[in-house]
């Protein structure tokens, strides 16, 4: 068995060679324990890609549960936290949403215990497999997949903690198959310096050796993928201590290598943004990757408990963004949702956005979709209910004017609208926008609900989802893009990629021409209007809820200023130094350094 520990920590891991195996036309990932195990194994090439699968699978640790979720959503300008964790059901997450952060929150170790193990995994692919007697085009293909997959995992690692080590005990980034007690993280600067020199280097290789499109059914890695995340690391690297005078120029070159060579890699902007999150569309075009789930497959999901489990490699993003829609609308004595319909949900009330989304970020909901495609502000009279219960149900909505099927439940976009509803008499629910839940109006706790990672093909309404998460999209490259030429000093370039971008988001279904071409008339910008300000809100328009929000505002030392501004339930605590999460306590408490301090970041 390889065991790999670094009192840093890496823990002690079982590799499980993992093979491909067909199912309808989608590929998934089975792992199967081996007992015994050296690394001989990977002197195959079946063990190489029993290896490369086993990262693959590592991935959804960082994708998807619970403590993923909240490192990279909560205590942001788009995401506080919702009633449930306020009464304190979910201690990490009101940590992380009220900036009273300590090195013991478990949020933290979900990459910090995780991250390492994948990397070095990554390391031994990397060191065994030139001598592995395979097709050379394979071969690098394999060593593409792991070159990314380091990457990626470094990247996770660095955008919440800084400075990590590429040394984990046999030199850097070199396979360690012996127990390792160092923290190799000085100097500061110099040990950044080589995070990001290893994952250019990495994506480098991996945008060159990758197949050049992706599969159209299975999210193995392409060289768009790697395009995509090779800009976004330069561009991050541009904002840092250690930053390159040639970094934001590189990271617009990336992207428009792939913008403009769109047809060679496969991969488009969907003409409708409604359907890049449309559940049964997920392997579409302008997804460039993302962590590989199954529906209904708990078994190859790695999900053994789907009702219960909140943590290991869980996909929950399905129940965490949801309001108590449950009972929460009433006519004449019936309960118009009495329990919990598949499309809407478990209502964990974990995440709740902030005033500044419905307000101001999707200020516009006519001209743009994206709001109405982001979020639901509309339930639906429904049942679980079967047989004489349902029969029942539906008699007792019968005497009310109402059926299966009718609104329930309708958050309207103004105030104004609201009351004239009321007004006329509707038999639904209806709230306006200061109406909605916030953690200082609880008197309705229902809010909009974020529906990109809705999941109706469940096998029970308490199941996590198990649908794919998105780790990239065509469409983030031109918001990349257009920052990179933004920063670099040519705005002027940005702005046909912004305003293709918003053209996009005026298309809905069944507009006539004259309509639509009005409306993304509306939504074109000029050069005037090209800040980074005004990106970060196009990146919440196009972006919300995928997980990248706060990494994007800590890494543009721009989360102390939009959490003052824009979330009332951080702003009173969050700091400067809170650009940087707390390295573990778990793991500070194993440095054998008599001055332990100096290992934690500032101000924890």
């Amino acid at each position: 068995m390889m065991i790999m520990k670094i009192k840093l920590k890496i823990t002690a891991i079982v590799l499980f060679a993992v093979i491909l195996f067909t199912a309808g036309c989608k590929k998934a990932l089975e792992e199967r324990p081996y007992t015994a195990f050296t690394t001989d194994y990977f002197k195959s090439a079946d063990g190489l890609q029993a290896a490369i699968n086993s990262v693959y699978a590592g991935m959804r640790y960082d994708y998807g549960p619970n403590g993923a979720l909240g490192l990279m959503n909560m205590g942001t300008d788009e995401w506080t936290f919702g009633d449930q964790v306020l009464t304190g059901q979910e201690n990490n997450f009101l940590e992380l949403g009220t900036y009273k952060l300590a090195a013991t929150n478990g949020a933290i170790l979900t990459p910090w215990n995780r991250n390492y193990s994948s990397i070095n995994l990554c390391a031994a692919i990397l060191q065994y497999a030139p001598s592995v007697d395979m097709n050379a085009t394979a071969k690098n293909v394999i060593m593409g997949e792991a070159r990314f997959l380091r990457a990626l995992n470094y990247l996770l690692l660095v955008q919440q903690f800084g400075a990590v080590p590429v040394d984990l005990g046999s030199g850097d980034l070199v396979f360690t198959d012996v127990a390792y007690y160092g923290f190799n993280r000085f100097p500061l600067n110099d040990v950044l310096a080589k995070d990001y020199n290893a994952m250019i280097e990495d994506l480098i290789f991996a945008s060159q050796n990758l197949p050049v499109q992706r599969p159209a059914n299975a999210f193995k890695l392409s060289q768009s993928a790697a395009l995509s995340l090779l800009s976004k690391v330069y561009l991050f690297r541009a904002y840092s201590s250690v930053k390159q005078s040639t970094d934001f120029k590189n990271a617009y070159e990336t992207a428009m290598e792939l913008i403009n060579n769109k047809s060679k890699y496969g991969v488009e902007l969907l003409q409708d943004f409604g359907m890049v999150h449309k559940q049964g569309n997920d392997y579409n075009r302008e997804i460039l990757y993302s962590v590989e789930r199954l529906p209904l497959n708990n078994l190859n999901n790695e999900t053994p408990n789907p009702g219960s489990d909140f943590t290991g490699k869980v996909n929950i993003a399905n129940n965490f963004f949801n309001c108590n829609y449950q009972g929460a609308a009433v006519i004449g004595g019936v309960s118009l949702i009495d329990d919990r319909p598949l499309p809407y949900g478990r209502p964990l009330r974990r995440f709740a956005p902030t005033p500044w989304i419905w307000n101001t970020a999707f200020a516009d909901k006519t001209n743009d979709s994206r709001y109405h495609n982001t979020f639901r502000t509309v339930w639906k009279i429904s049942t679980l209910r079967t047989g004489a219960d349902l029969e029942t149900f539906r008699n007792n909505l019968a005497a009310q004017g109402l059926k299966i099927g009718d609104t329930a439940i309708f958050l309207a976009p103004t105030d104004a609208n609201a009351i004239a509803l009321r007004a006329a008499g509707k038999k639904y629910k209806v709230l306006g926008p200061s109406e909605y839940y916030t953690n200082q109006n609880t008197t309705n706790n229902l809010y909009p609900n974020l529906k990109k990672y809705d999941d109706s093909v469940r096998n029970n309404f308490n199941d996590v989802s198990g649908r794919p998460f998105i780790v990239s999209k065509f469409s983030e490259v031109y918001l990349l893009a257009a920052e990179a030429a933004l920063q670099d000093g040519h705005p002027a370039d940005a702005v046909p990629l912004l305003n293709e971008i918003r053209r996009r988001a005026a298309y809905r279904p069944g507009l006539s021409d004259a309509t639509l071409t009005a409306r993304q008339n509306a939504m074109l910008i000029s050069v005037g209007q090209v800040t980074l300000d005004f990106i970060l809100d196009e990146r919440t328009r196009e972006l919300c809820g995928e997980s990248l929000r706060w990494p994007d505002l800590a890494m543009r030392n721009k989360l102390v200023e939009r959490v003052k501004a824009y979330n009332v339930d951080g702003a009173p605590n969050v700091q400067n130094y809170h650009n940087l999460r707390p390295i573990p306590q778990s793991q500070i408490n194993s440095v054998t350094d008599a001055d332990r301090a100096r290992y934690q970041n500032p101000g924890y």
